[in-house]
């Protein structure tokens, strides 16, 4: 759907409230909710800019989190070229917890976006790009718990942000992806344990050819969000706190590992090859960190 749609079928509309819809349309399509069409925006976004009254009651926050892991799920399709979403969101995350892709960063007031701390890196092109990515890859292997920052925002920060325990479905339109911070209890200052079995959906379909798919839900998970008390983690209940910001339980490696794929460079891409995995290089589990 084309941005200037929206002036064409809102004749009813005042102007000045089509101009803060426009706006506010363009704006979300272009940054919580971006697609690889360019030069349209996805027309669900209207659905909820249609009584600017309400805007403040969405949790647009959980809705961009929801689209970026369904873009997420879908890059890793075969066939699947680029990756949607908030990206600005990802790379942050990214900045914040693994210290060697860091970019520099610039010192800034503490009432000012973190995100908007970092100085975005030149973008390398041919051959350069290709050796990045070897680097990055090889980086990623080799990342240990050491490498890991853990607790970015310290300890405390989920006693600020009650919601960021809660465990279940969040939802953009059709969209619904599961969450679940047990899965990185050391993002709380917690010994990872074994995380209780997820929330799943009912059904889901993936065709065969494309990088796309559809996850069915039942109706009763719309009300899961509402429901604070019943849906938010007891980290006291769940675990301990870490004596060391890596601590994990000895059996969770075996779990890991039974539902991941630890190494990103297949063994036959050349020099050098994998290292054994040791029980204190279990951080490869960052991939499990895009579930928070």
């Amino acid at each position: 759907m084309h941005a200037e749609g929206l002036l064409v079928r809102g004749g009813e509309l005042k102007i000045k409230e089509m101009e803060v819809q426009c706006y506010l349309f363009v704006l979300l399509g272009s940054t919580l909710f971006v697609d690889k069409s360019r030069d349209r925006l996805r027309p669900a976004i209207n659905l909820f800019l249609k009584d600017h009254r309400r805007l403040a009651d969405y949790a647009w926050g959980a809705g961009a989190l929801a689209y970026l892991y369904r873009q997420l799920g879908v890059a890793t399709r075969a066939g699947s070229k680029g990756l949607c979403g908030c990206l600005t969101l990802l790379q942050a995350w990214i900045y914040e917890y693994f210290p060697l892709f860091r970019p520099s960063q610039l010192p800034q007031s503490p009432d000012a976006p973190r995100a908007s701390s970092w100085i975005s890196p030149r973008l390398p092109g041919g051959d350069e790009a290709r050796q990045r990515l070897v680097r990055y890859r090889q980086l990623l292997d080799e990342l240990s718990a050491d490498d890991v920052t853990w607790t970015p925002y310290g300890r405390d920060g989920h006693t600020d942000i009650p919601r960021s325990l809660y465990t279940g479905p969040i939802r953009f339109s059709d969209i619904a992806e599961g969450y679940d911070p047990s899965r990185c209890l050391r993002q709380f200052g917690y010994r990872q344990i074994i995380p209780a079995a997820m929330t799943v959906p009912h059904d889901q379909y993936r065709p065969a050819s494309g990088s796309s798919y559809i996850v069915f839900w039942d109706p009763w998970v719309n009300q899961l969000w509402d429901n604070v008390a019943a849906r938010r983690l007891e980290l006291d209940f769940a675990s301990r706190l870490c004596e060391q910001p890596s601590e994990i339980v000895e059996e969770y490696v075996d779990w890991f590992l039974t539902r991941s794929h630890p190494r990103i460079t297949h063994p036959t891409d050349g020099e050098p090859q994998p290292r054994p995995l040791l029980v204190h290089q279990v951080s490869y589990d960052f991939l499990l960190l895009f579930q928070i």
